[in-house]
């Protein structure tokens, strides 16, 4: 039997962005746990609740179009706008799921429907995002290799921020109260970002694939908006549609990692406790479950990112029971106080854009 693992050996990450942080070695942990997870038949299909919700979006789909055509010229068309972009974000859902081939018997059956679903349905890019998402899960919160916390026009990092110029710089200051408002602005971003990856230059597998099913998606949602309705209204409709995406989205993926631990470039981690010290879960039960799309059992889903939906809550309790044995924190909160840890952790790593005599934490060092 090995020694045990105690809390002095397994303390907290330091958020450090250089040096080495060393961690002892648990080979076995993820070992054990697959196995028990395996034999109780978590990881087998769920074909059947996933077209069960396949047909409550569809259904949804058909009720917006529905909806649209009865309304005419009326600004209550806003409304179906907004239902869009929670139907969009619903998709995109499942899109990822196939992406982590959750849904379907074989890999190149998961990877047809993500496809279709990402780029046919969402506007996304599904080769651009596959590549980003599958570093991210390889190393969450590790400076240098997860690409969902590198600088953008919000900074993750304290280094990202000290750096922040101009107009990024003053965004940074104040980034932890702008992020969900910046949200609204995410949907038109994730779109540009498909394009840009698309027609760079250099191999993109699929290019032409992925293109040719934006042009058909783009086609048949965009231009019946404007044909059917005035101009201004038209493209009121947009931007609603795509504010609500962009924020049901972020507010989905944000809770996850945001304010976790860091994992310095060279430390050195297991798979298990790399996995489980980075990740947060959301409490709520069913309701937080068809909300993020299985996304609140964010610790079981990055230990089997192809485990289906509906298997992750029962494997919470496996997981749970296994880190708690190895003394490795398994965090869970409710979705209002991820979003206050978000905030307030984007606030403290905006201080770092600050001049010193702005920063009150210097100031108040000075002081004393």
């Amino acid at each position: 039997m090995s020694a045990p693992i105690t809390k002095s050996r397994l303390g907290p990450i330091r958020q450090t962005y250089a040096g080495t942080t060393d961690f002892p070695p648990m080979a076995k942990a993820y070992t054990d746990l697959s196995r028990v997870v395996r034999e109780t038949g978590l990881l087998t299909r769920a074909t059947g609740f996933y077209a069960a919700v396949g047909a409550a979006v569809a259904v949804g789909f058909a009720a917006a179009v529905t909806g649209f055509v009865l309304l005419g010229h009326s600004w209550f068309q806003l409304l179906i706008a907004a239902a869009l972009g929670i139907l969009f974000t619903q998709v995109a859902f499942l899109a990822h799921e196939a992406a982590h081939k959750q849904i379907l018997g074989s890999g190149p059956a998961n990877e047809r429907l993500a496809l279709w679903l990402g780029d046919g349905i969402v506007g996304l890019s599904m080769s651009w995002w596959g590549a980003k998402h599958t570093r991210h899960h390889a190393n969450p919160n590790r400076v240098g290799k997860d690409p969902d916390i590198a600088v953008d026009t919000v900074s993750f990092l304290d280094t990202d921020a000290a750096a922040s110029r101009g107009v990024r710089r003053w965004i940074t200051q104040r980034q932890g109260w702008l992020f969900f408002p910046l949200l609204t602005l995410e949907g038109a971003n994730l779109h540009f970002l498909a394009l840009r990856h698309l027609l760079s230059r250099g191999e993109v597998k699929g290019r032409w694939s992925e293109l040719g099913i934006l042009t058909l998606r783009f086609s048949v949602f965009v231009a019946p908006v404007f044909l059917f309705l005035p101009v201004g209204m038209a493209f009121a409709f947009l931007g609603v549609q795509l504010a609500v995406f962009g924020v049901y989205m972020g507010a989905s993926f944000a809770p996850n990692h945001k304010g976790m631990a860091v994992i310095a470039p060279n430390a050195k981690l297991d798979f298990f406790s790399k996995q489980v010290r980075t990740s947060r879960n959301i409490t709520g039960g069913w309701w937080a479950t068809w909300l993020m799309g299985g996304l609140n059992y964010q610790i079981e889903h990055h230990l089997f990112p192809n485990m289906p939906r509906p298997h992750l809550s029962r494997a919470r309790a496996i997981v749970k029971e296994h880190s708690a044995t190895l003394e490795v924190p398994y965090v869970e909160t409710t979705l209002w106080s991820s979003y206050g840890i978000v905030i307030r952790y984007l606030n403290r790593v905006g201080l770092a854009a600050r001049d010193p005599f702005e920063c009150p934490m210097t100031s108040a060092a000075a002081r004393s």
